[in-house]
């Protein structure tokens, strides 16, 4: 019994020291650097940037479970390691910082009246009524990068970023904010469901995919069209990130091959990156890859940061 009462002590010990995959941070601060991938993840609430125009800013926005409506959490542990190792990297003599924005509390109009599965119902035709979630996201960047702008930091120096549904957040501030920051870097965009998987695209083909996804969801179909529109006429120099087994966007996402100012990178069709086989999850960090879909959370991705940091310099000279 002895025994038992010391592991179930020392259990709590070392579990109050090392962050699980699945622990969740839900709160807006700038991530401390790391020097190792595994390292602990911490954050810094205080909106403070010393030397400002010495600074890059990245402000990193989170993706989602759910698409118009409220979310419980923001950001996962494992998302933010890739993001804490270039955090203090210096790129001609300036600094990176990197910003986690959580808005895991917005909400969009519709989704407000509907409720979290209001929008999969066959009964909503559109067009989309009010102000959706993405639009509030947009805006609430904006916020953020005034507050950057105002504390000193140039604006070419600030750079927009984000996974999934953070990533589509970052196609569409840039498709009208442009002006208002340097660049963006936009991870896995997504924000419309399982498409790729649940349209059963590799089998059938993108358009036949589209038409039945139309067919059953019109209102969500248009919705997401009238975004790609917006986004592909705004044809703002962004880096973005897409990987062909994501089984939200992953197949659905060669429009962006006509949006000339598009850097597109297609990764591997593998779980792997550079040969390099992916780990993400686990309290050691060692478990691989299940999903391609949060292939920038894992270790492999790392391969990306200095063509990440290219695009940075390309931007601030």
């Amino acid at each position: 019994m002895k025994k038992f009462l010391v592991f179930i002590v020392l259990s709590l010990i070392l579990g109050s020291s090392v962050a699980s995959s699945n622990e969740s941070i839900k709160k807006d601060g700038f991530l401390i650097p790391t020097n190792k991938w595994k390292d602990r993840i911490k954050i810094d609430e205080k909106f403070e940037v010393n030397n400002p125009k010495d600074k890059i800013i990245i402000i990193y926005n989170h993706g989602s479970d759910v698409n118009d409506v409220k979310s419980k959490d923001c950001f996962w542990i494992r998302e933010l390691r890739n993001w804490a190792q270039l955090a203090g990297n210096k790129i001609n003599d300036k600094e990176i910082m990197v910003y986690i924005h959580c808005q895991g509390k917005l909400e969009g109009d519709l989704g407000s009246k509907l409720g979290k599965i209001g929008m999969w119902m066959k009964k909503w035709e559109g067009p989309y009524p009010g102000t959706s979630k993405m639009d509030r996201r947009v805006e609430g960047n904006l916020e953020v990068v005034k507050k950057f702008t105002d504390l000193g930091v140039p604006k070419k120096q600030i750079f927009i970023s984000g996974h999934s549904c953070g990533g589509w957040a970052v196609l569409r501030f840039t498709a009208k904010y442009m002006d208002k920051v340097g660049g963006g870097i936009s991870l896995m965009p997504a924000c419309f469901w399982n498409l790729s998987i649940k349209f059963k695209v590799k089998k059938v083909g993108y358009e036949k995919a589209m038409e039945k996804f139309h067919k059953k969801y019109p209102g969500m179909a248009e919705w997401r069209q009238a975004q790609i529109d917006i986004i592909k006429e705004g044809n703002a120099p962004i880096l973005i990130f897409t990987h062909p087994m994501d089984h939200f966007e992953g197949l659905t996402s060669d429009w962006m091959d006509d949006v000339p100012n598009f850097k597109r990178i297609v990764i591997s069709e593998k779980k792997k990156i550079n040969g390099k086989n992916c780990k993400t999850a686990g309290s050691n960090w060692e478990e691989p890859l299940i999903k391609a879909h949060i292939i920038d959370h894992a270790d492999c991705f790392m391969h990306y940061h200095p063509l990440i940091k290219e695009y940075i310099a390309s931007r601030i000279e």
